[in-house]
């Protein structure tokens, strides 16, 4: 039989997740502060809880999809306290390692068996094979979820019995992203600058994407080596790197775009080179982003 689950938090993510649980056959329970916002959830058969204690007894496992642990906190470390023990907390509110790790520790002492999760996907891949979701904590509570998290989508991994290692991994991933993303408003603020086209620039960048993860996997595996000397398997040398970053920054300046993000590019350059590192492979620059403020 099917677990009951119950979603907290019924928001674009706090839905999706809700409607894939729907579509998979479990009995689900939602409930949200305002509740005219589960009415879509209760039209496609979900059961709307008029209070969080009531959501609660009606679920062996909690999902809480709210704005942020605290949010979660305010509402389960309460009078309903009670009505959790017993029962699996799935948190997937956005946090830190140490926060899942605090949070994990209440749930223990409360007799609440807890689960740190990571959603690593937009709404509407939840319920999807490439929905992606990285747990972290008991690996026996994970396993007794199968079903759930398999509804929720294809690629749901357990990550770690250390509750913080779902959302290093998120912040890790976050990094990436918001480089990738920042580095395109770069982009687009020079092709507007030099009246280029985006839909140039597009087109630029699907060609060239392939090459710029390749060398963002070879920075990865290098720097787990601690490979930092450039050899004969070096793609790319801090040297060449430098160069050319001097030419986005005049063309910035002359421009006149805001060169807030790479200053702060400079500044790990600057440490780098330095230290005697401008003919090494670029990943000896990961050696100095721990350095903050030296």
């Amino acid at each position: 039989m099917k677990p009951a689950i119950t979603v907290l938090g019924t928001g674009r993510m706090g839905s999706a997740l809700a409607r894939a649980l729907l579509t998979a056959g479990h009995r689900t329970t939602v409930w949200n502060r305002t509740i005219e916002k589960t009415a879509p959830l209760a039209a496609v058969g979900a059961i709307v809880a008029p209070s969080v204690r009531k959501a609660i007894e009606a679920a062996d496992i909690v999902i809480a999809n709210l704005t942020d642990y605290a949010a979660t906190a305010a509402l389960l470390h309460g009078d309903d306290l009670a009505a959790l023990r017993g029962k699996v907390i799935v948190e997937l509110a956005s946090g830190t390692p140490h926060g899942a790790r605090e949070a994990g520790e209440w749930a223990a002492r409360h007799g609440v068996t807890y689960l740190d999760g990571a959603i690593m996907a937009t709404p509407d891949y939840i319920g999807t094979e490439h929905g992606t979701i990285l747990v972290s904590g008991s690996k026996q509570a994970f396993d007794a979820g199968t079903d759930m998290f398999a509804a929720l989508g294809g690629n749901v991994q357990h990550v770690g019995e250390d509750l913080g290692r779902a959302n290093a991994l998120d912040s890790a991933l976050l990094a990436l992203m918001w480089g990738a993303l920042f580095g395109a408003l770069h982009s687009i603020a020079v092709s507007k600058a030099e009246k280029i086209e985006l839909g140039e620039l597009a087109k630029q960048w699907t060609a060239t994407a392939p090459v710029i993860e390749g060398l963002v996997t070879d920075l990865i595996k290098r720097t787990e080596a601690e490979r930092f000397a450039a050899d004969d398997e070096t793609l790319s040398s801090i040297s060449p790197h430098y160069s050319a970053f001097q030419h986005l920054v005049e063309l910035m300046d002359v421009s006149k775009i805001d060169r807030t993000v790479v200053d702060g590019y400079d500044g790990i350059f600057q440490q780098a080179i330095a230290a005697g590192h401008l003919h090494d492979d670029f990943a000896a620059l990961s050696q100095f982003m721990g350095r903050a403020g030296k």
